[in-house]
């Protein structure tokens, strides 16, 4: 089958280190934490006294969504909203001489309008309490849906191709993504506007992950508490935000005269078939998705210059992923630079493939690695290889022809997508 070439044409992001994405590279590259004390409500009663995270700061809604409209939605919503507007904006796309029925979204999500959730169950509960008749906002079930972000996009856009979520935990984004570059190879698209957004930086969130001792309890130093690759790491700092990225069939962008950030070379999904939580512990699913991603890519690990890190700063993940990448490229692991923006990021659950995505997708645009920031000297974990290529606390210059971004959730779900430098 003569499959059709696919390149990234646009880009948006919502985060903790920036609200658009020069925002957010321009931090990343400089190493920016984004952790920091929750505003979003009291973190005084939670148990297992986490009281940071990655929060987005200073999110200005009004500039993509109207006041009214934006009540019935929920946060996640927002930024996945947002995202979309500055991607498309970003893509040069005319939608008055586009065919909409040929333009599609698909945004990955995992916990979805959770906020909105316990919103209305701590709502019905007190009318319960009080005896009254128990009602919700008719726009409960439109807030909490998770396939609610792609419909609002679609909508605003009149766009009418394919049009519907992903959902697998942590790898949601990037699975969105693969599935955006399958509808453009097969020719089932010109366009598709995908990438991924989480909101759980929330009461029910934060307690949820912190009684699994998923979490990070740095209180005293939130913005060094996310070190992956570090043996100090005690966990992951929970991110909030969004990514949006545009892909675009190859032909159709140059008929349009489209920049082109860069070429999507290959993909790779698997399974650990493990744990419902931890990760199998000699990292074959993570080997086997980022050989896939290889295989597809038609690529060898010599080919490679960077790997964005799923990186997550627990204590087996990050030693699982640097003996995957070690197992599959060999000696390479100690040319290919490795980093985590998770260190800086915190971790977005579904929005963490899409803006990290965004990041691979800048490296190789850009011929910079990000960092991994907040790394000490002496604090090494002794089952890590230190030889490894990590790019620790200060962005490096290089010429990158091809990086990949690996992403890996609970269930064992393992995604990742390969990016290199476009030539026409």
């Amino acid at each position: 089958m003569n499959l059709k070439r696919v390149v990234v044409t646009g880009l948006g992001a919502v985060t903790p280190i920036g609200n658009t994405v020069p925002e957010f590279w321009n931090n990343a590259i400089a190493g920016m934490s984004g952790a920091a004390p929750i505003t979003n409500f009291d973190t005084d009663a939670i148990k297992t006294k986490i009281k940071f995270a990655c929060e987005v700061k200073g999110f200005d809604l009004d500039r993509y969504i109207d006041r009214k409209e934006a009540r019935k939605m929920d946060r996640y919503t927002h930024y996945s909203v947002a995202s979309a507007v500055q991607a498309i904006e970003d893509s040069g796309l005319d939608m008055e001489k586009e065919d909409l029925e040929r333009i599609g979204v698909i945004i990955g999500f995992g916990m979805g309008g959770v906020g909105s959730f316990v919103e209305g169950i701590e709502t019905i509960t007190e009318q319960a309490k009080r005896g009254q008749e128990l009602k919700v906002t008719p726009f409960f079930v439109p807030r909490i849906l998770g396939s609610i972000a792609a419909g609002q996009i679609s909508i605003m856009y009149n766009l009418k191709g394919p049009n519907y979520t992903t959902s697998s935990a942590c790898a949601s984004g990037t699975h969105a993504i693969i599935d955006a570059v399958n509808m453009l190879r097969l020719g089932r698209a010109d366009v598709i506007v995908t990438g991924g957004a989480e909101a759980a930086v929330c009461a029910c969130g934060i307690c949820g992950f912190g009684v699994m001792h998923a979490l990070s309890t740095r209180n005293d130093s939130p913005a060094t508490a996310s070190r992956p690759m570090s043996a100090s790491r005690d966990g992951f700092v929970m991110g909030e935000g969004g990514g949006v990225l545009i892909l675009e069939e190859y032909e159709h962008a140059k008929a349009r005269g489209a920049k082109i950030y860069a070429e999507v070379a290959g993909w790779g999904a698997t399974a650990d078939a493990y744990h419902m939580t931890a990760p199998e512990p000699e990292g074959n699913g993570a080997m086997r998705v980022m050989r896939e991603a290889l295989a597809d890519a038609k690529l060898e690990p010599a080919d490679i210059d960077y790997i964005n890190m799923h990186g997550t700063s627990t204590p087996l993940g990050d030693i699982v992923e640097c003996k995957a990448i070690k197992d599959l490229f060999g000696d390479e692991a100690y040319r290919i630079n490795l980093s985590s923006t998770k260190s800086m990021t915190g971790h977005l659950l579904a929005g963490a493939g899409a803006i990290e995505a965004i990041a691979t997708v800048l490296a190789v645009h850009n011929d910079i690695i990000p960092p991994t920031i907040n790394h000490e000297e002496g604090d090494d974990d002794p089952e890590i290889d230190y030889r490894m290529n990590f790019t620790f606390n200060k962005a490096q210059r290089r010429t990158v022809r091809a990086a990949l971004s690996n992403t890996f959730g609970f269930g064992g779900h393992n995604s990742c997508i390969i990016f290199k430098k476009f030539k026409d």
